[in-house]
């Protein structure tokens, strides 16, 4: 369909209930709902969300001219998302144009490799923190054990704060308030000044991070010095004519590393150990080539290249469960997408979710095998047949910190337990894909062995 389109009509348009189109749909099972119209429908499906009309594109080819014309012919139009811009402000991830520009370049040192590689001592001490946590075994939330986890690690990294701070453990619940709301709203076919039960838990869990992340900034900004974390770094950031960040500018900025950071880099860790469990061949394979490599100590930066199958099995679940499983573009002009012409202000939907489980691209899609990675896969691939971080000039500044926290934590969980499920995963799409309701598994250690730093 992308090449035979004509491009006088518009895309196809399931049939959907009159005034609120698809939303219903959309609350009852989103994942599900964007993957049959895709493959019933086509590559570009227009859905209807109340008074709003959006495009679902799907072909890698499509979504390559979103990412890279980004910044031209598109924007990202996530402001459009009152509780999105409530609680990301003008940080990264939604800012655009000259704006994006300018605090892009001030972030960018924070993110430089060597600086990344330096917080590697404080990624493998929270990992031996919570093998020590789970030596007893038993059935433990690991989404929930995990989450805390990286908020230690990101706040420590970000923010400098000692694990046992009270601010962690407050912004903690503060951001779970958020998203659990912010999932709770999706779709709702409501005026956003409606106080909705979830839009009141959106808005509680947002201020409360406000207030705990403002009196940081003011704290450091007062106590002066030198305390080696990201946010001495963007205090210091100055840009091409010399002025620093504002602090509502820098708030914004933490809020959104801190999202970025912590919940997609947790539910990845969580969905890899469930289908680790459920695939024991693959765990095995794992556990043999993490001890023949590491000898049950904690990778450092030159291992990662001897463990090629702990990348492919990272990548696997990315593709399986992108955390960033939906984004978004908004047309600045009269654009051509899939063969359609779109109008001016346009939202396109890029589903990850459809896209990364596309038998046209991969064998078996729905399966998890993480040796598909070991041949050059991908290489193969169309360039945005997997794309988990995203692309062109707003691929995730991040994602250099997300892929040494993941290779370093699950070389230690795996090399210290087994797991085996509890009951099946349950799947929540919120800002970011993640485990509904928690992930209870059963963990045992393996051989009783202890993972040393």
């Amino acid at each position: 369909m992308t090449a035979s389109a004509t491009a006088a009509a518009l895309p196809p348009r399931p049939p959907g209930l009159p005034l609120v189109g698809h939303a219903p749909a959309l609350m009852r099972d989103v994942l599900g709902f964007m993957t049959r119209i895709s493959r019933e429908y086509g590559d570009v499906v227009r859905v209807g969300l109340g008074g709003r009309e959006v495009w679902v594109v799907s072909h890698p080819a499509d979504i390559e001219t979103l990412h890279i014309q980004t910044g031209r012919l598109f924007d990202k139009g996530l402001r459009r998302d009152p509780l999105l811009a409530r609680l990301l402000g003008g940080g990264l991830l939604l800012s655009e144009g000259d704006f994006w520009l300018r605090q892009r370049r001030l972030a960018q040192p924070a993110f430089h490799s060597a600086r990344i590689q330096g917080y590697l001592s404080v990624m493998q001490a929270q990992t031996q923190a919570l093998c020590q946590d789970w030596a007893a075994g038993g059935v433990r939330d690991v989404s929930a054990d995990l989450s805390s986890m990286t908020m230690r690690i990101v706040m420590r990294s970000v923010m400098g704060l000692p694990e046992n701070s009270e601010q962690v453990e407050r912004i903690s619940r503060a951001l779970d308030d958020a998203l659990t709301g912010f999932r709770r709203n999706y779709g709702v076919p409501l005026p956003a000044g409606v106080p909705t039960p979830a839009r009141r838990q959106f808005r509680r869990g947002s201020d409360d991070i406000d207030a705990v992340m403002t009196q940081l900034i003011a704290e450091r900004r007062a106590a002066g010095g030198t305390h080696d974390d990201l946010l001495d770094m963007l205090l210091s950031a100055r840009d091409d004519s010399g002025q620093p960040m504002t602090d509502p500018q820098l708030l914004d900025e933490v809020k959104n590393i801190l999202l970025a950071g912590h919940d997609t880099t947790a539910s990845t860790l969580s969905f890899a150990l469930y289908l680790l469990a459920t695939h024991p061949d693959t765990e095995q394979r794992l556990a043999q080539e993490l001890g023949g490599v590491l000898g049950g100590r904690l990778p450092d930066l030159g291992d990662l290249r001897s463990l090629p199958f702990l990348d492919a099995v990272i990548k696997e679940t990315l593709r399986l469960y992108p955390a960033a499983w939906s984004t978004q573009r908004e047309a600045r002009q009269e654009v051509t997408v899939g063969g359609y012409v779109a109008p001016p202000g346009t939202l396109f939907v890029i589903n990850h979710w459809v896209t990364q489980r596309d038998p046209r691209f991969f064998d078996a899609p729905e399966e998890f095998r993480p040796e598909r990675w070991l041949d050059g896969l991908e290489a193969r691939l169309p360039r945005y047949a997997y794309f988990p971080f995203g692309g062109g000039g707003r691929i995730c500044i991040g994602r250099e910190f997300a892929r040494l926290e993941a290779a370093t934590v699950l070389a230690g969980l795996v090399q210290a337990f087994t797991y085996q499920t509890v009951r099946p995963l349950r799947l929540e799409p919120a800002i970011s894909l993640r485990p509904q309701a928690g992930l209870p598994l059963r963990v045992q250690p393996r051989q009783g062995e202890a993972v040393n730093g």
